[in-house]
């Protein structure tokens, strides 16, 4: 089956902080954001291609690899980025999940406890195979916004001028929100998901072509609904400023469904958040546990993988106490973005160094041509982190 940890990984980005973010910049810049994600579409098919390369080529999955092959204080180091990244993350998925049903009128405390202990106990006692299946699953709410997008009627002319041409703001909040939808689409978390789901469901080289295939078309299709999120949003509501609320996200889809735009929104979000709220706190896990040289394994009982297990039963815990606090929702999710984005130059460096080594992966490494591409892709979204980190300073000191 070609459906597999790539296109997990790639929707899983799509989740309640992805789709709080596409639309904020439909809502914010209504097209200007579009040709961007044309480039970001790019950086992730190579990024989760090489990701998951590397589990199949060396049966690791990247915390592992990371562990292997650099010293000790880089291994902390990167767990300590992905940790620091995924713990507003894990939040957000529970905070995304009580958004959800709080546009259909029951209120968070009803169905976030419930929904933890549901997400908890897929994981808990399935296998990797059954868990997979359900996460895809998950994936087809997503469908709801091409339909949203379609119906809508946007100016496809406009549309697909601002697909080709480039678009650039120079304003801090422009900047943030561009760091934002790199942080969402090339989150972290996929990586050291790809990699160790490939490694997971027992997968060899001789898979890799469909592994490949799995890891582009999942980042293809993510992208391609990002695409219809911010176009859905910026058809609908496209100038009228940053969100506030996921009630105002929603009536980007009320072209399609009236009085009814909140069910298929909150649909959408339920699915997209429950996804990601199992695999975010698994990617931690499956790092964790790979950084530290333990058993980890969704197939395993508690009893074998207690350390992979354990974190993972507390992420959940976590997530789903603080996002039953009154947080604000569009906010948090955004700004999470931010700073996963942030983050993410950090990974990429791990997972170009390893994917261009010959000695680890012998014929499989990067060619001269694709480890330029992929050089370009770190580089690019290092650049633009530094630049939101100086304006962020600035403002600090009051130059900004």
């Amino acid at each position: 089956m070609i459906a597999g940890p790539g296109l997990v990984a790639a929707n899983a980005g799509n989740d309640a902080a992805g789709i709080a973010t596409y639309a904020s910049a439909g809502s914010q810049f209504t097209y200007g954001t579009l040709f961007f994600m044309v480039l970001v579409t790019v950086a992730l098919v190579m990024v989760q291609e090489m990701a998951v390369r590397l589990g199949a080529y060396t049966g690791k999955g990247l915390g592992a690899l990371i562990r292997e092959q650099f010293s000790l204080r880089l291994t902390a180091l990167a767990v300590a980025c992905l940790m620091l990244a995924n713990t507003g993350l894990v939040v957000s998925e529970f905070a995304g999940i009580g958004a959800a049903f709080g546009l259909l009128g029951v209120p968070k405390w009803a169905v976030i406890p419930p929904a933890a202990v549901l997400l908890w106990a897929l994981v808990l006692f399935g296998s990797y195979r059954w868990a997979e299946r359900i996460f895809l699953v998950f994936s087809l709410a997503f469908f709801a916004y091409p339909v949203a997008m379609v119906l809508g009627h946007p100016h496809w002319g406009t549309v697909g001028e601002h697909l080709l041409v480039p678009h650039v703001e120079a304003n801090k909040s422009f900047i943030l929100l561009a760091v934002a939808l790199i942080g969402t689409t090339v989150s972290p978390y996929m990586q050291f998901y790809a990699a160790a789901g490939v490694v997971d469901r027992g997968s060899k080289p001789q898979d890799y072509k469909l592994i490949r295939a799995d890891a582009i078309i999942g980042a293809v299709f993510a992208c391609l609904i990002s695409l219809t999120i911010i176009i859905a949003t910026a058809s609908a509501i496209g100038g009228t400023g940053p969100l506030e609320s996921a009630a105002q996200a929603a009536s980007a889809l009320r072209p399609v469904a009236g009085r009814g735009a909140e069910v298929l929104f909150a649909l959408g979000l339920l699915g997209a958040s429950a996804l990601a709220g199992a695999v975010v706190p698994l990617s931690a896990s499956y790092a964790v546990g790979e950084a530290a040289g333990v058993e980890r394994s969704v197939s395993r009982s508690f009893r074998d993988a207690p350390l992979f297990l354990g974190l993972f039963t507390a992420q959940i815990a976590l997530g789903a106490i603080v996002a039953l606090t009154p947080v604000d929702v569009i906010q948090l999710l955004i700004g999470t973005q931010v700073l996963q984005g942030l983050i993410s130059p950090i990974v990429l460096v791990y997972l170009l160094v390893l994917t261009n080594r010959r000695s680890l992966l012998g014929a499989a490494a990067n060619g001269p041509r694709y480890r330029v591409a992929a050089t370009t892709v770190v580089v690019g979204v290092a650049l633009m982190s530094t630049i939101l980190l100086v304006q962020t300073v600035l403002g600090w000191v009051g130059l900004g």
